[in-house]
């Protein structure tokens, strides 16, 4: 039975909204070190954000650091244009500069490197911390964990993030953004251009394929009846 994920969601990545807004009041006002501190503040979110979506095959080709930096470079440019017209929470706007940069590096180097990253060994970016993929693996259970299935914590963060990487693109951003940004509802459905309740319906669909993949794998299926 799938648990409700509503008392299971810990905080969201991203920085704290009020101190957000305070900072591009004073950058409105024409403070350059409350630009510069606005996208500090954001530096290690995108690191997260950028880290789960980022091919590991681009590793060893390009530096996730570098990614941040156009993204910081890009946002700092149209920071005016945002500030005048601020559609969309400011973490919302620089995470889809941040998704468009994922996009165009995957596509460049693909058209570039020599020799094809699609005939390397395809491998999901750097995994998210055990204790979202074990609260992501806890609605697919009822209970908290048996002292034997939380020994097993890393082998089973393991098998999840397989499980999620396997999903396609759109059941996979969605998980992502849900159980690994802590974004809710309504930023999702912002984010992707959806209602609330298309985006909730988008989430449910993610989350029923993602326990057909997860019922595949006889690890977890073991670890469900624990």
């Amino acid at each position: 039975m799938i648990v409700s994920v509503a008392n299971r969601m810990t905080k969201s990545i991203w920085p704290d909204g009020d101190v957000t807004a305070e900072l591009l009041q004073n950058a409105r006002q024409g403070e350059p070190q409350a630009v510069d501190a606005l996208m500090d503040r954001h530096r290690d979110s995108l690191r997260r954000m950028i880290q789960l979506r980022l091919d590991q095959r681009l590793n060893q080709r390009m530096d996730v650091s570098d990614v941040i930096q156009d993204v910081l470079v890009e946002a700092n440019r149209r920071l005016q244009d945002y500030m005048a017209n601020p559609v969309i929470p400011f973490h919302l706007w620089i995470r889809q500069i941040a998704k468009d940069r994922i996009i165009d590096a995957h596509r460049r180097h693909r058209l570039s490197a020599k020799r094809s990253i699609d005939r390397e060994q395809p491998q999901p970016g750097k995994g998210p911390p055990d204790q979202s993929t074990i609260e992501l693996a806890n609605q697919f259970r009822d209970g908290a964990l048996t002292p034997a299935a939380a020994a097993t914590q890393k082998e089973l963060a393991a098998q999840i993030e397989a499980a999620v990487h396997l999903l396609r693109d759109q059941d996979r951003e969605i998980i992502l953004m849900r159980h690994y940004e802590q974004l809710n509802n309504q930023e999702i459905a912002q984010s992707l251009g959806l209602t609330e309740p298309a985006a909730s319906m988008r989430y449910l669909r993610a989350l029923k394929r993602l326990r057909e993949v997860i019922d595949s794998l006889p690890r977890f299926h073991d670890y469900l009846r624990e």
